[in-house]
């Protein structure tokens, strides 16, 4: 990459530290927009400008925080009036202005003692709060004309070097996410570097639009959220078929498997999640309550009551691997600012397991799970792409456990010949993880199932099994989930089809639709007949023309349609057609049973 053209937007210096251009001597490689990290820097940068152009059209607003995100960027604004559409258009035109004019970002390294000097002239509150809880004595700030942040960066070059944006949404925001806090303004926006990009990013936003799991779950009556239960959603009948349909496949799977199905309470005493853990390092996400005076929470997660069903009888080495699921219903107090129909919600579906197993095992058991994995996305049509997350700063266990585990986690990749990408200090307290992460029809990302390797609950829980030389052996414990949150795998679903669910998962799988009411009987007896075979079936049994009842059943993307009139009675037929193929032809009964029964069988996707 020529450095001097405007593909390079940052740098890597040879100790790994994202630098800007130009300001190491020793580079190891320059980053353009088409590398991650590089993206990073370019939307980090178009989150300036953006501030730039707020401050020039709202002297008075005061900054907060600008990252970038994992697709495009936002930043926070104190300011005292809502934003509108022509707010946003004028500060895309102002930005347009600081773009055009090239300024340079400069950085420069001052004191702490300054900075604070500086953003208290400012009167940026916010800013000041941001430098009390910095250790460090130096600062950085980063400068594009008149404009001044607080920033470690890097950025871009110049303004000059974005090529194409768009400001998307405003939305509320509470400052660090804490409902007592003030409520800020937030602007999200996308750049891209060339037009073309953007204009196919922005498509793809309208058709993700059409596919909002929100309006689709309404529309096609699968479930409703109400402000009596915020982040607690609602699941109709229909919903629950889909759900439970997911669920049987589910279950079929894992005791194909060698799983065995658990079910742990959903509240437990407050003395288990302190030894678990999770009291010291998951507390602000959990509710509570009392019970006779003693603390309990409710469930965050199901771990915990899993260990207990292993410490309540010995095992023998002869057992294990002992791979147990559970199904389990766990709360969560997210935020509300950060709640998302089904994709964020306080109480969720876990499709847990735990596995517990010989160190031998271990990389097997691994494998095993990761081709689990690959059979359900790929059911769906997933691809997917795979992290490998490593200890966190804040964890618990020794140094020798977590080298294990994370070797342990390696050597499976590995072995598999699965490509994958390292997320440095993002994995859970007690072990590293390998996430999934998958890419929809859409080519969007959601992280779903996960495998953690845990070798220090069974030593906080002092678990045991009696090995082949009659001594206490400690088991390591595996921890994972396929689908992740089952109401979220829902709601990626809904999206991933348009809510035009494949005929074995479709909550109604057919609609007879009589042409006159001398056709309902002969409708509802072919009706009970589909029934009994356990075929989704109903009858539209309106007073409405055919053309009508044809256009509600599409709206409800039910796949097969079953006309009947004088002629399909006499022939003891069927008129089909078919969701996006249209008529297919009369059938006979034996024949239309029989090809729903292999499709479903095979579970086809569309």
């Amino acid at each position: 990459m020529n450095v001097n053209s405007r593909e390079a937007v940052a740098a890597v210096a040879e100790d790994g530290r994202l630098v800007d251009i130009g300001e190491e001597e020793k580079i190891k490689k320059y980053l353009s927009f088409e590398d991650e990290a590089g993206r990073e820097v370019y939307w980090h940068s178009t989150s300036h400008i953006m501030a730039q152009a707020v401050k020039r059209l709202f002297p008075e607003a005061k900054l907060a925080i600008g990252p970038a995100i994992e697709e495009g960027f936002y930043y926070d604004f104190d300011l005292p009036r809502s934003l509108t559409d022509e707010d946003l258009e004028k500060i895309e035109e102002e930005m347009r202005k600081i773009i055009q004019a090239d300024l340079p970002f400069k950085r420069r390294e001052i004191s702490r003692e300054e900075a604070q000097k500086i953003f208290a002239e400012r009167g940026e509150t916010y800013k000041l709060e941001i430098l009390k809880e910095i250790e460090e004595d130096t600062v950085s700030i980063y400068e594009e004309g008149e404009f001044l942040d607080l920033c470690r960066g890097p950025h871009v070059p110049s303004t000059g070097y974005i090529k194409a944006f768009k400001l998307l949404s405003v939305s509320g925001a509470y400052w660090r996410g804490k409902e007592d806090n003030p409520m800020l303004q937030r602007i999200y926006g996308i750049s891209f570097d060339s037009e073309e990009k953007l204009q196919a990013f922005l498509t793809q936003r309208e058709e993700a639009k059409k596919r909002d799991h929100r309006r689709l779950g309404k529309e096609l009556d699968l479930f409703s959220l109400h402000e009596e239960g915020p982040g607690f959603p609602f699941f109709h009948p229909k919903g629950m078929v889909v759900i439970n349909t997911l669920l049987d496949l589910w279950r079929r799977e894992h005791l194909r498997r060698g799983y065995q199905e658990v079910k742990t309470p959903m509240i437990l005493d407050r003395a288990l999640w302190e030894q678990s853990g999770h009291w010291e390092h998951y507390r602000d996400n959990m509710y509570f309550t009392k019970i006779d005076d003693r603390d309990f929470a409710i469930k965050p997660m199901n771990c915990p009551g899993g260990i207990l069903i292993f410490k309540s009888q010995l095992h023998s080495y002869r057992e294990l691997p002992l791979r147990w699921a559970e199904l389990g219903l766990v709360h969560r107090h997210e935020l509300s600012g950060v709640l998302h129909g089904l994709m964020r919600v306080r109480c969720f579906t876990q499709d847990d397991a735990h596995i517990f197993m010989e160190t031998h095992q271990i990389k097997q058991e691994i494998i095993g799970v990761i081709d689990l994995a690959d059979y359900f996305y790929r059911l769906f049509g997933f691809s997917y792409e795979i992290e490998l997350s490593t200890r966190p700063e804040n964890s618990m266990g020794s140094d020798e456990m977590w080298e294990l585990a994370t070797r342990s986690l390696e050597e499976a990749l590995k072995e598999l010949k699965i490509d994958y990408r390292i997320n440095p200090g993002e994995g859970a307290f007690y072990g590293p993880k390998i996430d999934f992460h998958l890419r929809d029809c859409l080519g969007r990302r959601w992280q779903c199932g996960t495998i953690q390797l845990d070798f220090a609950m069974p030593e906080k829980f002092d678990l045991y099994y009696i090995g082949e030389d009659g001594d206490r052996h400690r088991p390591v414990m595996l921890h994972r989930t396929v689908l992740g949150s089952v109401e979220r795998f829902l709601g990626i679903l809904i999206e991933q089809f348009a809510g035009a669910f494949p005929l074995w998962l479709a909550p109604v799988q057919v609609v007879i639709l009589p042409i006159a009411e001398r056709h309902l009987d002969y409708a509802r007896e072919i009706k009970d007949l589909l029934f009994s075979e356990e075929i989704r079936v109903e009858v539209n049994d309106e007073n409405a023309t055919l053309g009508a009842k044809i256009r509600k059943a599409e709206m409800e993307k039910v796949p097969y349609l079953a006309i009947v009139g004088d002629r399909e009675m006499e022939n003891r037929t069927l008129s089909i057609r078919k969701r996006k193929k249209g008529d297919l032809g009369s059938f006979a009964l034996d024949e239309l049973l029989k090809n729903l029964k292999k499709e479903i069988e095979e579970k086809v996707i569309d």
